[in-house]
């Protein structure tokens, strides 16, 4: 995943990265807010990803945290809704996770 820069209201854009084969990596749309970090030293956030190769929308929530070691690590929860032809099928629709995302160095 990559986070464009946080606006001054708090808001962001950036690309989430899904390789469901070691053949290719499809890129997906997000956007997301977060409390700004001047406001709170470990600013909590959410953000949704459009995913562009399916018909599924997953939201993200969590919190920015920073270790004793001084990296930074989001700590999130997630659903993922899938779509489904009828109302019948509505309970398998949804599932529930968690992700740890560790902030990685630009490769140049």
């Amino acid at each position: 995943m990559t986070i464009m820069n946080v606006n001054a209201k708090g808001v962001f854009t950036g690309i989430y990265y899904m390789s469901a084969t070691m053949k290719k990596t499809e890129e997906s749309p997000l956007q997301g807010f977060q409390h700004l970090p001047n406001l709170l030293s470990q600013p909590t956030f959410g953000f949704t990803i459009h995913w562009s190769f399916s018909d599924s929308i997953t939201v993200f929530t969590g919190q920015c945290f920073v270790g004793d070691d001084g990296k930074e690590v989001l700590k999130t929860m997630w659903l993922l809704r899938s779509h489904v032809e009828n109302i019948k099928n509505d309970w398998k629709a949804t599932r529930v996770g968690v992700n740890v995302f560790n902030r990685q160095q630009l490769q140049e």
